[in-house]
């Protein structure tokens, strides 16, 4: 089996695939000091609960945001997965054109929504991740990433407003009950769901008048874009596992 594997700055996102069927994943806290001893002891038991052994792994793909976690687990992948991983960054193909001025500081994960949606839409595209930052890219029809937004995350908003509101607590996000908040929590989930609704659907509605082309499909990703998407008039799909996808997709295209 294929493992992928995403690491981001708030989690990393694993998967194993049997052709093009994503059969487990599994989602950990990305720490920045845990060893590739750790990642070991933390993925042995992962397996064995889904009756996995590290030996069903034929081959390994990564992507990363986070250098300083790169080390130990490109080290656990070759210690004892005993494989080479294909890394996402310069010099991979992806079958884009990047119109980026600087191409290398387009985020892996960005490039790889990038290649996970348009090779299955072949179509001009806005993907929107809700990840620790909301990231837009835009994808012609041709297969030009054009480049894309990049804003804070919902949870960091969130955060932001505990830490630096003194009387504001802290809350989950969940979908309000009203627009109207009653109480200051409700209030706050309210503010933070329909104003990023509102976010979503002027940044999608700027990007298609800056693309000037007529069919524009919105793919949404991200483990937060199932929270936002009914309040939104933009987005029209969500694919919750876009990322390990275009890993996958990338793969076959460097194999």
């Amino acid at each position: 089996m294929l493992f992928t594997i995403d690491v981001g700055n708030t989690n990393i996102l694993m998967g194993l695939y049997d052709g093009d069927e994503l059969k487990h994943y599994f989602r950990l806290k990305t720490d920045r000091f845990r060893t590739s001893d750790e990642y070991a002891s933390e993925l042995i038991n992962l397996f064995k609960l889904n009756n996995l052994d590290f030996n069903d792994v034929t081959d390994v793909i990564m992507s990363s945001v986070v250098p300083l976690v790169d080390h130990s687990l490109i080290h656990f992948v070759k210690k004892y997965i005993e494989k080479e991983p294909m890394i996402v960054g310069p010099g991979i193909e992806t079958g884009l054109k990047i119109k980026y001025e600087d191409p290398k500081q387009v985020g892996a994960d960005r490039i790889v929504n990038a290649v996970a949606a348009f090779e299955t839409y072949k179509k001009a595209l806005i993907v929107i991740d809700f990840g620790t930052a909301t990231t837009f890219c835009a994808i012609s029809s041709q297969g030009d990433y054009l480049g894309g937004v990049i804003s804070p995350g919902i949870n960091i908003s969130l955060e932001a407003l505990y830490s630096k509101a003194s009387k504001l607590p802290r809350t989950e996000i969940k979908k309000p009950a009203r627009v109207i908040g009653k109480t200051t929590i409700e209030a706050m989930q309210s503010g933070v769901v329909y104003g990023y609704a509102g976010l979503v659907d002027r940044t999608v509605l700027e990007i298609k008048n800056e693309m000037s082309e007529k069919d524009v499909f919105v793919v949404a990703t991200g483990g937060l874009a199932n929270t936002v998407i009914e309040f939104t008039e933009t987005i029209d799909s969500v694919q919750s596992f876009l990322t390990l996808d275009g890993l996958r997709k990338i793969f076959l295209k460097n194999k």
